[in-house]
């Protein structure tokens, strides 16, 4: 049997008012024990185009930023058994408790779900009713692996700026 994936705590700021969602990290972010440890992935470089920074290569720095912008990180899926690292081979998720973070956090005000598999697993473990006034968005994947609907890197980050009209 394959060895259960367990992900990471959530990163968060004293004031979150955008909550990131990953699925479940790769392999490479697992190994590595950080979110978007794949340096092919997009994540930090869209996020570092959106608020118009130089991007920095130190992990701690990189939470320093996020933290800073007011956003936090976390995934819908808090532990499966996945054959490599694509979203499809997930099997056996374990959803995060992500309506008890948001109680804790009454100050975030957008969830933004980075591709599909987030939005379907967030969308399918939290009552709609429940979410009152909070918006959630499907973004598109950060993920290297292309996928049906793969945009740009630009395409990406015209997409991803969304998230600026929360902070």
């Amino acid at each position: 049997m394959k060895e259960k994936l367990i992900s990471f705590p959530p990163v968060l700021p004293e004031n979150p008012k955008v909550l990131i969602l990953g699925s479940m990290p790769g392999g490479i972010s697992l190994e590595k024990r950080q979110y978007y440890g794949n340096p092919r992935n997009h994540f930090w470089g869209i996020l570092f185009e959106i608020f118009q920074e130089k991007p920095v290569e130190h992990y701690e720095e990189k939470i320093h930023f996020i933290k800073r912008h007011h956003l936090a990180l976390w995934d819908t899926i808090g532990a499966c058994y996945r054959e490599g690292s694509l979203d499809a081979n997930i099997v056996g998720a374990e959803p995060n408790d992500i309506e008890g973070l948001l109680r804790k956090y009454p100050t975030i005000q957008l969830i933004a779900c980075n591709g599909t598999k987030s939005y379907q697993t967030f969308m399918k473990t939290i009552e709609k009713k429940r979410l009152g006034n909070l918006d959630v968005i499907k973004m598109p994947s950060t993920s290297p692996i292309p996928g049906r609907y793969t945009k740009s890197f630009a395409g990406k980050v015209d997409a991803w700026k969304r998230i600026l009209d929360y902070l």
